[in-house]
């Protein structure tokens, strides 16, 4: 009768098997909840607390008539992870948008920047973009590092590498902390942050210098071999001892069982490896071991399946009418060019898509002013959030997963997310948001199908899908699983000019970076930690105001804890659960302490989402601008990096993080 009874775990669901992670679980707790957004609000003044009640059409009436008042260069829509939890990684919703964008003339960037931009950087360059699967990791292989990848965050990935385990591989984790994964682990590598590409690079050293690489390999698939070999020659474990923190014999001994064990697999992490001192460094040297050791193409072994990583042979029909694009004065996919735009008036209105952008972008004290200078801040969501609550002018309310139709894409499957439920209160789906706009600007074709059944069968239509529909997915229990290879590059066509892998890039050298792969040293001001920040179980990005508006994940994670190391914690006189105060010379936040030995001296960790956090954080381009439309995904990610003073704070227990 409309009412949600239970959300439970599929076991006939190839993917996850009826296990559902955390959040899944907590999932039912987003319908009925009382901090819903149910109807559209507007105020005036940004520093008010006073929002009026109003309907869509004088929304979208208001809306459109400050777009043509500024014009359309003036307009940038930015879209984040909320409006695609129906829409992962096959882009029906996300392409839609853009087509508004794109057709209207308007900016608009890829929210990529924000999260794997940079490792997808490293990775291109290398030409290493596509993943084995899961599947494939759990049956073959016989060796798994989980490179900055706390996989068991992700239900779907974990249980493959304890099938694996179970069977005998060797699980290794390298990361900056003790995870959650390291219980799994045979080993664990603790190592300094930013030093990933150091690592890299000595095992490179080792694996050449004692001969384990696989010469024919190199011969047949690589280009840039003899510059890599000088490259690497002073790169000994001696070297790369201090910058990670490792022994030099733990660091060999690493190199020649990742080289000797041929069905080995580098689950490589996401965001949180990529920020910074070394960005996109990381996963453009990680991504040359196999190369090196002729681990391409070959079962179980290559790099495995991340989060949003594509198989070989994956497809979907592109919608966004991206060669349609109107002529303009548009501003590139950098986060920091975005706040420069805001900041000298080339962007006066935007409109926000399920994203928390305050708590997204580094150095958010500079981003909160420069969203304070437009004219009108637009925030289409399910809850209220930090940049709801501090910036935005209006508040549209949107539907939920169980409300729109819509689908999910893994690796190897496309799922049917059917509607279940009707919309709450006056939530409306996104793209009723672009529909209407477009009538009031006389935009045109931006939406030319007779509802979201037939644009999702148009995306659908693809070779990789098997010409899958809504309605033939019905009949299969929802899903259809993709014509692709389980194995990563099996026919040895690499994403390069060359169409091999590339050791030395030309491509880098041209946009007047390092052709060969580096490690940058890291380096932290004297009485300052390393600060670094990651993911949990809870942890749910910037749905459902980063989780908070759930009870269940409410509880586990109420509040900001900072792991520090017990030496750490003892020179500043800091005992376990202490108010403590975060600071540099960009911002001061307040948390409660973790002390752990987990995590190694002269580190400090966070889980980042937090509301404040980022005011922290480096907000400087990594990336020249020639580089930002290289590659169908947003490199324009900001450092992250930083380095902060911790110290007792002298707060009431309701002030943190507040």
């Amino acid at each position: 009768d409309g009412k949600l009874i239970s959300i439970e775990g599929d076991e006939q669901n190839p993917d996850s098997k009826g296990v559902l992670c955390m959040r899944g679980n907590a999932a039912h707790e987003i319908v009925g909840n009382e901090q819903r957004l149910l109807k559209p609000m507007i105020r005036d003044n940004p520093y008010s607390d006073e929002w009026q009640e109003t309907d869509w059409n004088s929304a979208l009436d208001h809306i459109a008539s400050k777009m043509k008042e500024v014009g359309r260069e003036a307009v940038g829509i930015w879209q984040g992870h909320g409006n695609m939890s129906n829409d992962y990684a096959f882009g029906l919703k996300r392409a839609q948008m853009d087509r508004f964008a794109n057709l209207y003339g308007c900016q608009h960037w890829n929210p990529a920047m924000i999260c794997w931009g940079l490792g997808g950087f490293g990775l291109s360059l290398t030409g290493a973009l596509e993943t084995s699967t899961k599947e494939d990791m759990s049956a073959n292989s016989e060796m798994i590092i989980l490179w900055g990848a706390n996989s068991v965050s992700q239900a779907n990935t974990i249980k493959h590498v304890m099938i694996a385990k179970e069977r005998g591989a060797r699980i290794v984790v390298i990361d900056v902390r003790r995870t959650e994964a390291s219980a799994l682990a045979d080993d664990v590598f603790v190592i300094k942050p930013g030093s990933d590409a150091a690592l890299a690079l000595s095992m490179m050293h080792v694996i050449v210098k004692e001969g384990l690489v696989d010469e024919a390999f190199i011969g047949d698939h690589t280009v840039g071999f003899e510059a890599l070999r000088e490259n690497v020659k002073a790169m000994s474990p001696e070297w790369a001892a201090e910058k990670t923190g490792l022994s030099p014999d733990r660091i060999s001994d690493l190199a020649r069982t990742y080289a000797s064990v041929l069905p080995t697999m580098i689950v490589m992490g996401g965001s949180s490896m990529h920020k910074g001192a070394n960005t996109w460094q990381a996963a453009r040297a990680i991504s040359c071991l196999p190369a090196l050791t002729g681990k391409f193409g070959k079962k179980g072994a290559g790099i495995g399946p991340r989060h949003g990583g594509r198989s070989h042979g994956v497809g979907f029909n592109d919608i966004s009418a991206a060669d349609r694009r109107v002529p303009g004065h548009y501003i590139p996919n950098q986060m920091e060019a975005i706040i420069e735009g805001m900041e000298n008036g080339t962007v006066k209105v935007l409109i926000i898509i399920g994203s928390n952008f305050l708590s997204s972008f580094p150095d958010a004290n500079r981003v909160k002013m420069a969203l304070l200078k437009l004219d009108l801040i637009v925030a289409y969501d399910l809850f209220s959030n930090q940049t709801i609550r501090e910036v935005a002018h209006m508040v549209l309310p949107g539907t939920i997963w169980l409300e729109e139709l819509g689908g999910k894409s893994t690796n190897t499957h496309i799922y049917l997310c059917d509607k279940a439920l009707p919309a709450a209160g006056e939530a409306r789906p996104a793209y009723d948001v672009y529909k209407g706009l477009a009538d009031r600007l006389g935009v045109e074709d931006v939406y030319p199908w007779a509802d979201q059944e037939e644009a999702m069968n148009v995306v659908l239509d693809h070779p990789a899908t098997g010409h899958a529909t809504v309605q033939s997915m019905r009949e299969n229990g929802g899903n259809a699983e993709l014509k692709i290879s389980h194995v990563a590059y099996p026919t040895h066509a690499y994403n390069t000019p060359s169409g091999k892998i590339e050791f030395y890039s030309s491509r880098a050298e041209d946009w007047g970076l390092p052709p060969l792969p580096i490690a940058h040293d890291v380096e932290v001001p004297e009485d300052h930690l390393m600060f670094t920040h990651g993911r949990t179980f809870a942890h749910f990005h910037s749905f459902f105001d980063h989780g908070q508006a759930l009870p269940t994940l409410a509880a586990r994670e109420s509040e900001p804890h900072l792991w520090i190391s017990p030496a750490d914690a003892k020179k500043r006189k800091i005992d376990d659960g202490e108010t403590i105060e975060i600071s540099n010379h960009r911002a001061t936040f307040s948390a409660r302490a973790k002390v752990t030995p987990k995590i190694n001296e002269g580190v400090v960790w966070m889980r980042d989402g937090w509301p404040g956090l980022n005011g922290l954080t480096n907000g400087s381009a990594i990336l020249p601008e020639a580089t930002l439309d290289q590659f169908p995904f947003s490199v324009g990610q900001s450092e992250f990096g930083a380095a902060v003073r911790i110290a007792k704070a002298n707060l009431d227990e309701n002030e943190i993080s507040s």
